[in-house]
């Protein structure tokens, strides 16, 4: 007997940011499934269309009027009956008919709940690994560029991962430890700090982005020497936010400063260098796979050079960027191509490969811990949630509950 797809049904919600995104529900064989869509905030230019014309509310209609209907009946024991489904019916190469957050929402909705007919965890369902592991949780702490406000950071983000933590349980804490631990540093540093964050529960203060990550560094060896393991920084420099293609410069309106190609690889080495950085994430514009090669070449052998919207979880892009060694690292957020499937072949190109699986969150995020389910599912390397905030900890928590099942002390295997 397979598993038969009875009904769809979307609405409208909010995500983290308070901005409308589409929620589904799903019943397979009686049993119930639910996700809602992210999004986030810099988007990579070659992401799928997020909605159709007419926004949520179209979305929502064209499921419950057309695609529920279309739908109905459907065999999804082989997950990729349904998202062969799903294209067909958008019918484009970007979503723009149905729209790459509501194929992503019917999804993993449906996903859910043909995992909850046999009682199997979503991670069962869809593997694609031979035995679990538990990724090391790969958070901001200090937030900046599009994620915070004026006088922010120029870089988007600021990391940290306690990549020497011998189970998940102190992985989780570490973060939460070194998170607590760089607020009161800013609160000193700035004479002051009202302690505001940005859009993933990260600060967002008034300075440099190079004395955040100085600040930073220092509140994750402190905590490092506290606990007994090695807790490192790492960076999202999201530079195509920072990229004017008519200067052709990277352009740092905090800094008041304008980097040349050349000028901003020698910044990121620097750093990397001066600071012991681990992972950097799109340290040049998205069009620049060149660049990424070049900087991998540098500094490939002391940081994860990751790329996001370099890739945008596109397997084609991925296999290119591969060939090259253009990264070390690739970001996986499933929205970005709109179907599950797409996404794990693009981590089973990076497992190919060698290049680390970095299972990551929207800056919109919908509070729920479905992300881990898939980390794990994957053989993600990293689990990137954030660190503070409802939505952030409810990934946390679910790899917890996770390490019950499968062991907390199955950490995933990682060379830097």
């Amino acid at each position: 007997m397979g598993l038969k797809l009875e009904k769809l049904k979307a609405r409208k919600i909010y995500n983290s940011r308070g901005e409308e995104t589409i929620e589904v529900d799903a019943w397979v064989n009686g049993a119930f499934g639910r996700a809602a869509a992210p999004a986030g905030k810099s988007k990579g230019g070659k992401e799928v269309m997020y909605y159709p014309e007419g926004g949520v509310d179209e979305a929502v209609r064209l499921v419950n009027s057309e695609l529920a209907a279309k739908l109905r009946g459907l065999d999804v024991s082989n997950h990729e009956a349904l998202d062969e489904a799903l294209k067909k019916f958008d019918g484009t190469e970007n979503f723009r008919r149905l729209g790459g957050n509501t194929a992503f929402a019917v999804s993993l909705a449906v996903a859910i709940a043909a995992a909850n007919t046999t009682g199997k965890p979503l991670y069962e369902h869809l593997r694609i690994v031979d035995s679990f592991r538990l990724p090391y949780p790969l958070g901001n702490v200090i937030g900046g560029g599009a994620h915070a406000g004026r006088g922010a950071p120029d870089w988007q983000e600021m990391l940290v991962s306690p990549i020497g933590a011998r189970n998940v349980e102190e992985a989780v804490k570490a973060n939460i430890l070194v998170h607590a631990r760089a607020g009161k540093l800013l609160d000193k540093y700035l004479g002051g700090f009202t302690l505001g964050r940005g859009d993933e529960g990260a600060y967002a203060p008034p300075i440099k982005t190079e004395d955040g990550i100085r600040l930073l560094k220092q509140a994750a060896d402190e905590i490092s020497d506290e606990l007994g393991f090695k807790i490192r920084v790492g960076v999202d420099v999201a530079a195509s936010s920072l990229w004017n293609p008519k200067k052709r410069r990277y352009v740092y309106p905090t800094e008041g400063i304008e980097l040349d190609r050349e000028a901003q690889m020698s910044r990121v080495a620097e750093w990397v260098d001066k600071y012991e950085l681990f992972y950097v994430e799109d340290p040049l514009e998205e069009d620049d796979m060149e660049g990424f090669a070049d900087l991998c070449k540098q500094v490939g052998k002391r940081a994860l050079i990751c790329g996001d919207d370099l890739i945008v979880t596109n397997p084609s892009i991925l296999s290119r960027a591969a060939e090259l060694r253009a990264i070390r690292a690739v970001i996986i957020k499933p929205n970005q191509v709109g179907l599950l499937t797409t996404a794990m072949k693009s981590v089973k190109i990076a497992h190919e490969n060698g290049i680390v699986p970095v299972i990551s969150h929207r800056s919109g995020e919908p509070p729920e811990g479905h992300l881990a389910q898939l980390a794990v599912a994957w053989g993600g390397k990293f689990l990137k949630a954030g660190v503070i905030g409802g939505e952030r900890i409810a990934k946390a928590n679910e790899l917890l509950r996770i390490g019950e099942n499968i062991g907390v002390e199955k950490m995933v295997e990682l060379r830097i």
